[in-house]
């Protein structure tokens, strides 16, 4: 287990975080979701990072607002082709590339199945922590967010709430560099009935 200096979780949440991906371990994390339901991320998405091109810009994910976006503030940059033009230290509202969760707290809108249970998942797989985000062709979508995919250690937190049934893969062309990868996910989440796929919880409706 990584220990990353933050509180020890809430006795509902259990966390093993990823190790390295030079061993690609297994990792489990099991939160109370909302109505009771138990919300499960134990299966890991593919190493990915290799395939990028060079350049990231390295965050701390100070808060998740819903399941596909999350605030970050910029610690540092390596330049290149994957990196964007996002300011040191700056605030930056971060949209998910390539999926798209359940409504959950979107004005004038209900929650939809599965919105507070694809929250909770994406809070507790990156809320605290260090990540590497990495441009695909936008900077940013219209309404000002930077579109990135999000990485821990060398697997894609975008890819690891797919593969788990916590989104859609999201095809929105041009940023499409990983869209076969999270269509394959979501096909094998969908076989399995994983989480908003389950017919106990949405099978796979809004």
């Amino acid at each position: 287990m990584v220990l990353t200096g933050r509180p020890p979780p809430s006795p509902n949440v259990f966390v093993m975080r990823p190790r390295p991906l030079v061993t690609l371990l297994a990792v489990a994390l099991a939160l109370a979701g909302c109505g009771g339901h138990r919300v499960l991320l134990t299966r890991q998405a593919p190493a990915t990072l290799s395939r990028e091109p060079g350049g990231y810009e390295a965050a701390v994910v100070v808060r998740v607002i819903d399941g596909d976006t999350v605030e970050v503030r910029i610690t540092d940059r390596m330049d290149g082709p994957g990196a964007g033009s996002a300011g040191l230290n700056g605030i930056y509202s971060v949209r998910l590339i390539g999926i798209d969760t359940p409504e959950s707290v979107k004005p004038g809108s209900p929650v939809e199945c599965f919105g507070k249970e694809a929250s909770a998942a994406t809070t507790a797989l990156l809320e605290g922590e260090r990540v590497r985000l990495v441009k695909d062709v936008e900077e940013t979508d219209a309404y000002g967010r930077l579109l990135r995919y999000v990485y821990l250690e060398a697997e894609m937190a975008n890819a690891r709430l797919v593969i788990n049934g916590y989104a859609h893969a999201y095809t929105y062309p041009p940023s499409v560099r990983h869209s076969a990868l999270f269509l394959s996910l979501q096909r094998q989440a969908r076989a399995d009935a994983s989480g908003l796929w389950s017919p106990e919880t949405c099978a796979g409706e809004p």
